[in-house]
């Protein structure tokens, strides 16, 4: 049996750094989410500890029962797993379907966006675009959009 692993204090701010307070999208929402994008793209790898609850909600400054919902959620999932008075750890034998979930929670949310995007008037240049630069930017995802962005919102409709 292999030992858990303490990601370091840098590496776990790191992930969780992107958590936006001021977003719409709830904190522990964002939690679940990064800790599954962690999973999915090896950032998180089985066996590794999460931060204690009431660290966790310190460092990002929220009650912890936010970060309990988190982590309780996520181990609902599978994603997670307990040991009493050890902590909170990353399951085995998870990383591929938490991969194929991800994946498959991106592409239908890209396609919706896509076929919005067309039913509100964007043309197929202006939507590619977007893409690009939001793609460049590497932008925190439940942070304020970028004014580099923002700029399609008043743009007039190519004809």
């Amino acid at each position: 049996m292999t030992r858990p692993k303490h990601k370091t204090d840098a590496e776990l701010l790191d992930l969780l750094s992107t958590v936006d307070l001021q977003s719409s999208v709830a904190v522990y929402v964002q939690i679940e989410n990064h800790v599954q994008f962690a999973i999915s793209s090896g950032k998180l790898k089985p066996g590794d500890q999460l931060p204690a609850v009431r660290e966790l909600a310190e460092r990002l400054k929220v009650n912890t029962n936010t970060v309990s919902k988190a982590y309780r959620d996520l181990v609902v999932m599978g994603l997670l797993y307990t040991r009493r008075g050890m902590g909170v750890f990353v399951a085995s034998s998870i990383e591929d379907k938490c991969r194929e979930d991800c994946r498959r929670r991106i592409v239908v949310r890209l396609n919706e966006v896509v076929c919005e995007a067309k039913a509100a008037g964007f043309d197929d240049k202006d939507i590619v675009e977007i893409v690009e630069k939001a793609v460049k930017l590497k932008t925190n995802p439940y942070g304020p959009v970028p004014q580099a962005l923002m700029q399609y919102v008043n743009r007039k409709p190519r004809r």
